[in-house]
């Protein structure tokens, strides 16, 4: 009997944890593989053999991982490229001298390019002992041909539980004192979190990164909301842009080892914005930053679960010994009642590509979102799972990468 691994990468998510609890369940009840090991530290970690077996987990730790934020395993922004042929070597050497078989992969777009690259190298070389199978994850909910990502529903909960707690803090006030409270999400190329605040219904304007940016448009609409009740309450995506292309975030961005922009700021440019119009004389900027990320007591039900069966079905599906670059999906099931099943799509379908929010479910004069939006949205939100806690804070495992 072989060994499996699983590993994590690229920034994490409340849940991501779950979908490695899943995994690792899975073979419990269904021992398809002697070991199951955890790359510490993604691929990378990996590739320096630093591993930690998971195989005889208890329930216990089981249930308090599915609960843990962040990567226990540990994450890393490894950039695989398909002409260093010297790691593919190197990774396929060290998978068969501790005889692991199968690489689950946990993690995003990026993450998802390297099961497609590491698949498309077995099969040029004629490997087929060696299998590789992506995971999803990611808050921004931008992965393609998947309804929704594990993750996206937990940090749309707090992010819109975030708006709606922030809003009548702002509200307190009498008349007399105008003011503008600006919420900066997540989001480089989506607006999917941005737009997850409307669920509290008290969003004034929203500013996407799907559609250009105007700034006498979105002056326009302050204007209206601090006259109307002296308040006014906006909600930017940190890839917000304007139509060339140009951030609306403050100062330059750099880019990551991917090519990826590292944003921030477009809160604070907002701010710049409507204070040097004078539309309005007082406003705050709320980041949520990493908080939107990583909240696990804001966990969402649905996204818990999905994570963790997701892990499940990813472990079932490798049975099938010819099962590779693939990457597990969720589809939404026709009807009234929410419910998904569990899909397996190409993974070089999903690497690289974006899934945008729906243009068409955005209003305009960023006036927030069409009711097919919140349709989509609502389910995702909804329920809390049951949290576990030690001396008055949440449980969680000790990374694994700490120990």
């Amino acid at each position: 009997m072989s060994n499996c691994i699983v590993a994590q990468s690229g920034g994490p998510t409340s849940v991501i944890n779950a979908t490695v609890a899943g995994v690792v369940k899975g073979n419990q009840m269904n021992p398809i593989y002697e070991h199951v090991y955890g790359g510490l530290n993604g691929i990378e970690g990996i590739l320096a053999e630093r591993f930690v077996d998971l195989t005889n987990m208890t329930e216990e730790e089981n249930r308090t991982l599915q609960q843990t934020p962040s990567s226990a395993l540990g994450s890393c922004r490894y950039k695989l490229k398909r002409d260093n042929v010297e790691d593919f070597e190197k990774l396929l050497a060290i998978m068969e001298k501790h005889d692991i078989e199968t690489l689950f992969y946990i993690g995003g777009n990026d993450s998802m390019d390297t099961v497609a690259a590491l698949s498309e190298y077995a099969a040029k070389h004629d490997i087929t002992d060696r299998r590789f199978i992506g995971c999803p994850k990611t808050v921004d909910n931008d992965l393609m041909h998947t309804d929704h990502c594990p993750g996206f529903g937990s940090a749309a909960k707090f992010i819109a539980t975030t708006a709606l707690q922030t809003w009548l803090d702002v509200n307190v006030y009498p008349s007399s004192r105008q003011e503008v409270l600006i919420l900066e999400t997540m989001g480089r190329d989506a607006g999917w979190l941005a737009a997850s605040s409307c669920l509290s219904g008290k969003v004034d304007v929203l500013v996407l990164p799907e559609e250009p940016f105007d700034k006498d448009v979105f002056l326009k609409r302050v204007k209206e909301c601090i006259d109307d009740k002296s308040k006014c309450y906006v909600v930017v995506s940190e890839g917000a842009r304007y139509a060339d292309g140009t951030y609306i975030s403050a100062g330059e961005s750099k880019n990551d080892l991917f090519g990826h922009a590292v944003l921030g700021g477009a809160g604070e440019a907002l701010k710049a914005i409507i204070l040097d119009s004078g539309v309005a004389g007082r406003c705050k900027v709320q980041d949520l930053s990493t908080a939107q990320r990583c909240h696990a007591t804001e966990q969402s039900l649905p996204d818990r679960t999905e994570a963790y069966r997701l892990g499940l079905s990813a472990h079932m599906h490798s049975a099938d010994k010819s099962f590779t670059g693939k990457m597990i999906g969720v589809k939404r099931r026709e009807g009234q009642k929410y419910d998904v099943e569990y899909i397996t799509i190409d993974a070089d379908k999903v690497a690289n590509y974006v899934k945008h929010f729906p243009t068409e479910w955005i209003l305009p004069e960023y006036r927030g979102i069409s009711e097919e939006a919140f349709a989509y949205l609502r389910p995702l939100i909804e329920g809390t799972p049951y949290i576990t806690y030690k001396d008055g804070l949440p449980a969680y495992v000790q990374p694994y990468y700490m120990r």
